[in-house]
């Protein structure tokens, strides 16, 4: 069977909470350091509306990974600028789940006239980095030694996409 890629629903989020727990626990791709509980994730997907979209990778009914575009910031001036965030289950990582996860998430963007995506990237994440190039996003600078987690101080790269109609 083949890997479908959809909009999530409120009944994927103990799957989406599980991968993402998985990455808390075992990556410095986000800098969350405690688990979070459905109940915390419920919030998180209410913030997300129609210029923020969800979408969960399916294959046989299990879902291996999750995109979303979540708000860059809550000042209306930002309103068409999103932050992108993607998650695959650490045994499907490098299977191109996460590069088609990212594909679909930047053209519903797109369409849903966001003017801009954000992603922040841990240092030394070249993997990302270079997928991130692939797909159209510029290196737009380096936050120096902001984070911490397991006991290593972290810089965070910056990148963005500028979507430019027509072209």
């Amino acid at each position: 069977m083949s890997l479908i890629i959809r909009r999530a629903s409120v009944k994927d989020l103990k799957a989406i909470t599980d991968i993402y727990n998985e990455a808390i626990l075992t990556t410095d791709a986000t800098f969350d350091t405690e688990p979070k509980t459905i109940a915390e994730q419920k919030v998180w997907f209410s913030d997300h509306g129609k210029k923020n979209p969800i979408l969960v990778a399916v294959m046989d009914g299990t879902i291996y990974g999750w995109a979303s575009l979540s708000k860059w910031s809550t000042r209306c001036a930002y309103t068409d600028t999103a932050e992108i965030s993607v998650y695959v289950k650490q045994e499907h990582r490098s299977r191109g789940i996460g590069k088609r996860l990212m594909k679909e998430i930047i053209d519903k963007g797109e369409k849903v006239g966001l003017h801009t995506v954000i992603s922040r990237i841990t240092g030394g994440n070249t993997v990302s980095i270079h997928l991130h190039e692939k797909l159209g996003f510029q290196h737009i600078g380096v936050m120096k030694e902001v984070g911490k987690k397991f006991d290593r101080t972290l810089d965070v790269c910056m990148m963005q996409k500028i979507y430019h109609p027509g072209q």
